[in-house]
């Protein structure tokens, strides 16, 4: 298994054999015992061809630079399958976050974001899954804290989340000072009520598997 836009290593399962990630300081961060990290981009994958049995690309397509050259590389070191986690940008924008407190924030991501049915389109055809998220998701990903609100009033939260990370204070603040606002009120939780019993949510995750 090869992982593409690895990261920090959050996803990788034990048979993980190589990481590719494009960011030194990414790699740094990766905890001891993670699989070796090779600094390079997906659009450029110093790799030769099957190199793996699976390649895998886990919330990073919306960040490649090239996307047709980024899956062309999957297709190229891939044998078996590629599997690739993503997200429907069309759902994941009526997450309450991005529709009530950050559109601004979420226009933005917009431009990003990568339609699920052209990626399973370049993947040469694709099983698409839905991936629910548990109301206790140990992740950080963008809509990990559905039911725990509070969560992204924490600058540390906020710092695993790439949205925030890449979008301005002026942007990001005033949609977090409503929300710690409605909070404070209880607002939130009486808007949010048909949440507050569910076990998982759709916030728009999709997993794609394409066997070769």
């Amino acid at each position: 298994m090869i992982n593409v836009g690895a990261g920090t290593g959050s996803y990788e399962p034990s048979q993980t054999v190589l990481a590719v990630e494009p960011s030194s300081v990414m790699i740094t961060q990766r905890p001891p015992g993670s699989a070796r990290a090779l600094e390079a981009s997906a659009e450029s994958i110093p790799l030769s061809d099957d190199s793996a049995d699976a390649v895998m690309a886990l919330l990073t397509v919306h960040h490649w630079s090239d996307l047709e050259a980024g899956i062309g590389e999957l297709r190229r070191i891939a044998r078996q399958r590629i599997v690739i986690f993503t997200f429907d940008h069309h759902i994941n924008r009526r997450f309450w976050l991005l529709d009530e407190y950050l559109p601004e924030a979420a226009a933005l991501d917009d431009t990003r974001a990568v339609a699920v049915d052209r990626l399973a389109a370049l993947l040469g055809g694709a099983r698409i899954e839905t991936v629910l998220i548990p109301h206790d998701c140990t992740d950080g990903f963008l809509a990990a804290f559905w039911r725990r609100p509070e969560a992204y009033l924490d600058p540390q939260v906020r710092a695993g989340i790439s949205m925030f990370a890449q979008t301005s204070d002026e942007v990001i603040q005033p949609g977090l000072a409503r929300l710690s606002e409605d909070l404070s009120s209880g607002r939130w939780h009486q808007r949010h009520a048909d949440l507050l019993d569910r076990e998982a949510l759709d916030a728009g995750y999709r997993l794609l598997v394409a066997d070769l």
